[in-house]
């Protein structure tokens, strides 16, 4: 992709602007047709023995400038933001344009002596380049002090090089002292550094498009090389110009004035940079070799002061470096350290764990969490939870001693890191830790007895990282928290966000997208005449590689992962899909479909079941929705509007699981529900235990005073069947009955097979399934 640049003026009208920019385009060749045309013509004459042609060179120069700064004028009208930068430059140009046709006038007229009055332009016209340089940038740092030290480094290490290798030569070549000498050096020297002025910009990253930078850089060269010349010719006082040099200087110039006319860059290409110190050392060093060598006192007034000028720019970047290297070690210090207890913080404690893991090192993590923390900040304020906070860590660095790293990480989470794997020893610190925080405290006049819940990993080598370390001690915290037993040793058991079933949860991601997903069905019996007079709709996974996954195995990593949602109306366009099959088979029964809380509250699930079943022209009143207790828990107003609305669409709905959760008589009473499910807790025994009788039997006679029908489900066995039947029971359900199967073996099943041989061939509810 080309690179983005900036557009042109958009003060004037397009048609304007392109005119100009053809016009720009018209002109840039024009400079080096003269200047290659001129050259040529004077080789063809000095060839012919025409001699020293001045005037040839005198008026190619006066086309040759003229061109140039035409077409600089033309670059900073279309570009206005680099205006004053390029004006800068075309000023410079001018200068040397007329410096250079001032000393080519002396050479016409025979008065060419060194220095002559055109030498001063020439001074003018290089700092006008300078001030160009720095004025044309692309980005101004946004440390500007260490950028100028940098440039000045450099330049002022190649200008202390420069004197070396330059200096004295030109000297002993010359045979000059004073002005002459100083203006026969001052050029080269110039010209390296601009030269540097650019490597440098370059190198901070403040001049972005490299052609441009080699552009100019290249230009500097050959005024240095040019100018070079000149000096070790300028022993006799006076100019010799040849054709190569008025070659080099109008190149020069041709190549800096091409680099100006380019469009600015906007795209950053690198990240900006500070000289390195490979060249803050190497410049010094210079600037060291040159006061060690002692120049004499005529060499001394051009070597010295770039010497001393490095030096002192050297030692302030050094200083500045020194300066940042000790405010970033206590920025470093800071970040790891916790602002109000003084202990070290979350990334100090994953920086040991880091350590010790990636060495090797056998660890230990405990991770503690304050119990009721939030009554006491939102009861006493923060400032007496910041009081709390600062007497646990002090007791809790007291009780584990020196030799245990402590840290807070964040709110009431504490982390203590063991050097120990025993894990009987680790338990025992934790129990201390926890009697030690028992102690009473005394906060804003007020005895406060903090309690804790203390989770502990054990980490033996490399074998998890630090995030994982973390993980494991919190999901420990959480065991303790639960069981009430205040310190807990992690167990992988009952670790609900492991590894694998993380990776369960994504499969199941990819299984219900791929259609992996089944819907088996299980009859439910009149309890009368023991025909079907329902099916409840199960969910099964077919997983490719596992086979058919019971929904006890894959449904809480479901919940967890938000695949409830997608399940739930896979699962009810089955049915529905199903049911009309069904009924072309001439299978007329009710499909009971299980609906989860959040299903049940949210706002996509039911507006997509109405409007499935009356896309499908289904009779709604064969659809029933099982839901369990605990929907009516959150927000009872909501769930009755949500029940209401069902049953104004003529959906049943059946209570699921009745007895095992939060029971109550109140939604009974005010809720529209035309179903209650006794759950298998209570009907496996029935027979056998007197109390689960009579909570059977008062459950039925309530359910049906209320007009509602009552299901049996879990019938494992043929006492309990005729112990419901007695009782008076609606409709049963289990695998003493019929089991759960695949669609297309249901209507085998209604159709050639008799309920009491049904009933005798079904193996034992050992390997039964839940049916959620």
């Amino acid at each position: 992709m080309a690179p983005e640049r900036s557009g042109t003026s958009t003060s004037a009208a397009p048609t304007t602007a392109a005119r100009w920019a053809r016009a720009q385009s018209f002109v840039a060749p024009l400079p080096w047709v003269v200047v290659a045309t001129g050259l040529l013509v004077n080789r063809v004459v000095q060839w012919l023995g025409g001699g020293a042609t001045p005037t040839i060179l005198l008026a190619t120069l006066s086309l040759f400038f003229p061109l140039l700064l035409l077409r600089l004028a033309l670059a900073a009208y279309l570009q206005p933001d680099r205006r004053l930068a390029l004006l800068v430059l075309l000023a410079a140009i001018t200068c040397w344009g007329l410096g250079s046709i001032s000393v080519n006038a002396t050479l016409d007229q025979g008065k060419a002596e060194f220095p002559a009055d055109g030498e001063w332009l020439f001074m003018l016209s290089y700092l006008g380049m300078a001030g160009y340089l720095m004025r044309d940038v692309d980005r101004r740092p946004s440390r500007p002090t260490r950028a100028w030290l940098d440039i000045v480094i450099v330049c002022g290490g190649t200008a202390c090089l420069a004197c070396l290798l330059l200096v004295t030569p030109v000297r002993v070549m010359s045979h000059q002292d004073g002005v002459p000498l100083l203006l026969a050096l001052i050029y080269p020297l110039a010209d390296l550094i601009l030269a540097l002025v650019v490597l440098g910009q370059s190198l901070l990253q403040i001049r972005f498009d490299r052609r441009a930078s080699w552009m100019l850089g290249a230009g500097f060269m050959l005024l240095a090389i040019a100018d070079s010349g000149f000096a070790l010719l300028s022993s006799a006082s006076t100019y010799d110009f040849s054709g190569l040099r008025y070659a080099l200087w109008g190149g020069a110039f041709l190549l800096l004035v091409a680099a100006a006319c380019r469009p600015r860059l906007t795209v950053i290409r690198a990240m900006p940079r500070p000289a390195g110190t490979p060249i803050l050392v190497g410049a010094g060093l210079v600037a060291l070799a040159v006061l060690a060598i002692r120049p004499d006192d005529t060499i001394a007034t051009y070597m010295l002061p770039p010497a001393i000028l490095t030096l002192g720019a050297v030692a302030a970047r050094m200083a500045l470096a020194l300066r940042d290297a000790n405010r970033a070690n206590e920025a470093f210090a800071l970040s790891e350290t916790d602002d109000l207890t003084k202990l070290p913080n979350r990334r100090a404690v994953r920086a040991w764990l880091a350590n010790d893991l990636e060495g090797g090192r056998p660890m230990s993590l405990m991770l503690l969490d304050l119990d009721g923390f939030k009554e006491i900040n939102d009861s006493l304020g923060h400032r007496a939870g910041d009081t709390v906070l600062t007497m646990v860590a002090v007791r809790i660095s007291e009780a584990v001693g020196p030799r245990v790293r402590v840290a807070r990480l964040g709110g009431d989470e504490f982390a203590i890191v063991v050097d120990n794997v025993d894990e009987i020893e680790l338990m025992e610190t934790a129990h201390h830790v926890l009697a030690e925080l028992a102690k009473p405290l005394l906060v804003e006049g007020i005895e406060i007895a903090p309690s804790a819940s203390i989770g502990v990993t054990v980490a033996r080598g490399a074998t998890i990282d630090g995030s994982e370390a973390l993980r494991r001690a919190d999901v420990a915290m959480y065991q303790a928290k639960s069981s009430g037993l205040g310190a807990a040793l992690y167990d992988a058991q009952l670790d609900e966000f492991s590894r694998s079933r993380l990776q369960l949860a994504e499969e199941l991601r990819k299984g219900i997208s791929d259609g992996q997903i089944e819907v088996w069905y299980q009859p439910q019996l009149d309890a009368t005449t023991m025909q079907a007079s329902g099916l409840e709709a199960l969910v099964r996974w077919r997983h490719p590689h596992q086979g058919v996954i019971s929904p006890v195995s894959f449904l809480p990593a479901a919940r967890r992962a938000g695949l409830m949602a997608q399940l739930s109306e896979v699962v009810a366009r089955q049915a529905v899909a199903d049911m009309i099959a069904f009924r072309r088979d001439d299978i007329d029964l009710t499909i009971a479909i299980n609906c989860a809380p959040p299903e049940l509250l949210g706002p996509s699930f039911l507006p997509m079941l109405y409007a499935l079943v009356e896309r499908e022209d289904v009779p709604v009143d064969q659809l029933v929705l099982e839901v369990t207790e605990d929907s009516f828990l959150a927000d009872p107003q909501h769930t009755r509007d949500v029940l209401l609305t069902l049953r104004d669409h003529g959906v049943q709905v059946s209570i699921d699981d009745y007895g095992t959760g939060f029971s109550s008589l109140a939604y009974l009473r005010n809720l529209p529900v035309q179903e209650l499910k006794i759950d298998r807790a209570l009907i496996g025994n029935v027979a056998t235990d007197p109390r689960s009788r009579m909570i059977v039997a008062s459950t039925i006679q309530l359910a049906h005073a209320l007009g509602m029908r009552i299901v049996a489900e879990g019938v494992e066995n043929a006492a309990d069947l005729a112990e419901l039947v007695a009782m008076g029971i609606d409709t049963v359900q289990g695998y003493h009955l019929a089991r759960p199967m695949p669609a297309d073996e249901l209507a085998l099943w209604a159709k050639g097979r008799a309920l009491l041989d049904q009933s005798n061939e079904l193996p034992q509810h050992d390997d039964r399934e839940e049916s959620r």
